[in-house]
């Protein structure tokens, strides 16, 4: 239940942000992530197209295939697993369920996130100690479960969304890094 609660908290919370606070704070979190030493090393970058009031994606979607990455961006399947596909272009990007966009092209597999060097994941809220709360669906989590140990995954939040303890289950992954306009936070 007090998952239940503090999702329902977030979600409210994120609903009331301005555009131009989000948009804002998609330029910002794009900036430090691009000029993070591990972003900059990858070669391939597993990603999201973020949705609603969700620090947005887009810029940082571009300017990562513009510096020369594969990104890779994740296909919901009926189960709610993740397939992943390149990313190669918003032209590229189709309507799919639940309001989300995914790549046009050829599926690679659920594995296929396992050979990003980072992989930025969305979420609602994160622990200081890296526990990340997501919206529930349990999608993300089984993804983590596939990233090799040391890859570096990190979720992208509002600054106010970093909290000192979220409510967390057996199953739930912990990331590594949080994005938010203020910086890169390490756990």
């Amino acid at each position: 239940m007090a998952k239940v609660a503090l999702r329902d908290q977030l979600l409210t919370a994120r609903r009331r942000r301005a555009l131009a606070e989000i948009g804002d704070a998609a330029r910002k979190i794009a900036e430090h992530l691009l000029a993070d030493a591990d972003v900059r090393r990858a070669a391939t970058v597993a990603a999201y197209v973020s949705v609603g009031s969700e620090p947005g994606t887009s810029v940082l979607l571009d300017r990562l295939r513009e510096a020369g990455k594969r990104v890779l961006l994740p296909v919901l399947l009926p189960d709610n697993d993740l397939d992943w596909a390149a990313y190669e272009g918003a032209a590229d990007l189709v309507s799919a369920g639940r309001g989300l966009l995914e790549p046009a092209g050829p599926s690679l597999g659920v594995e296929a996130v396992a050979t990003a060097d980072v992989v930025l994941v969305p979420g609602l809220a994160v622990s200081r100690t890296g526990l990340r709360m997501g919206r529930g669906g349990g999608s993300y989590d089984r993804a983590l479960g596939r990233v090799p140990v040391g890859t570096t995954t990190c979720v992208l939040l509002y600054a106010d969304e970093v909290l000192d303890h979220v409510p967390a289950e057996p199953h739930d992954r912990p990331v590594t890094a949080a994005a938010t306009p203020d910086g890169i936070l390490r756990f």
